[in-house]
């Protein structure tokens, strides 16, 4: 009988730091926005090489792993920061399109209204959505689907990595203090973007390529899903950012509500 394949297990990287969410400029940014505290990055190594088919028997040993139940945070619903714990029974692993190198990507909000050439956003009644006040057209283009903005960007488009940290940033936390001008949220974008993805030149083309795989995931056992939290809100995400290059995985999490620390 063949041996079976070695399984992928895991350890910390210690110590690593992302400018983007952890520097001075950034925590200051994510708290008028209602976000410090409840947004973090962490970066594990895996053992084994790593192909896209792959992904579901990875994350399933990604959230089993004694080393990630262990130094995984989570943030509980008395908002502190804890180990995950819990060992996964099943997972689900979204692949999350990443194919976009360039803020140009974002030049259309000006094109289509949303944004004026000076870079202020355009306001509007207020809506709502899943706790979120809508009070601009950037944020009702990003939300409210029958809204005349919504299909600027086509639901490939809206897909892309890009464009979903760009989603994330500019609805924040439960209690935030929305930007008039968009340009912090296009630099926080940017930023957390080049932390998180890495890219390579392409030999042939000389173009930039992203060599990431991107995976939006969940980790479930018989009392219903506890990763990234036991309920669901569009504010509160898990990635996993997969370098197959480095053997480095790093998640990307953040948990909707109004405490900030």
């Amino acid at each position: 009988m063949a041996e079976k394949a070695a399984k992928f297990t895991f350890q910390l990287l210690p110590g690593k730091q992302f400018i983007s969410i952890d520097g001075k400029e950034a925590q200051d940014s994510l708290m008028k926005w209602g976000m410090k505290g409840r947004i973090k990055a962490q970066v594990f190594s895996f053992d084994q090489e790593f192909q896209g088919y792959q992904k579901d028997d990875f994350v399933l040993a990604f959230f089993k792993d004694p080393v990630v139940l262990g130094n995984l945070n989570v943030l509980s619903s008395s908002d502190k920061w804890v180990p995950l714990g819990t060992e996964a029974q099943s997972v689900t692993a979204q692949p999350v399109p990443c194919t976009q190198v360039s803020m140009v990507f974002f030049d259309r909000l000006v094109d289509e209204g949303i944004i004026r050439e000076s870079g202020q956003i355009m306001k509007c009644f207020d809506d709502y959505y899943d706790d979120i006040t809508v009070s601009d057209e950037l944020r009702k283009m990003l939300l409210i689907e029958d809204s005349d903005n919504y299909e600027a960007y086509s639901s490939a488009e809206r897909d892309e990595f890009l464009f979903r940290i760009f989603k994330h940033i500019c609805l924040g936390g439960q209690v935030c203090q929305y930007e008039d001008e968009v340009k912090p949220y296009l630099d926080m974008t940017k930023n957390i973007y080049k932390d998180l993805v890495s890219v390579q030149k392409d030999p042939s083309t000389k173009e930039l390529k992203v060599v990431s795989q991107v995976l939006q995931v969940t980790a479930s056992n018989d009392s219903g899903m506890h990763y990234p939290c036991d309920s669901e809100h569009v504010q509160t995400f898990a990635y996993l950012i997969i370098d197959p290059i480095k053997r480095h995985v790093t998640t990307f999490y953040h948990r909707f509500g109004g405490g900030v620390f």
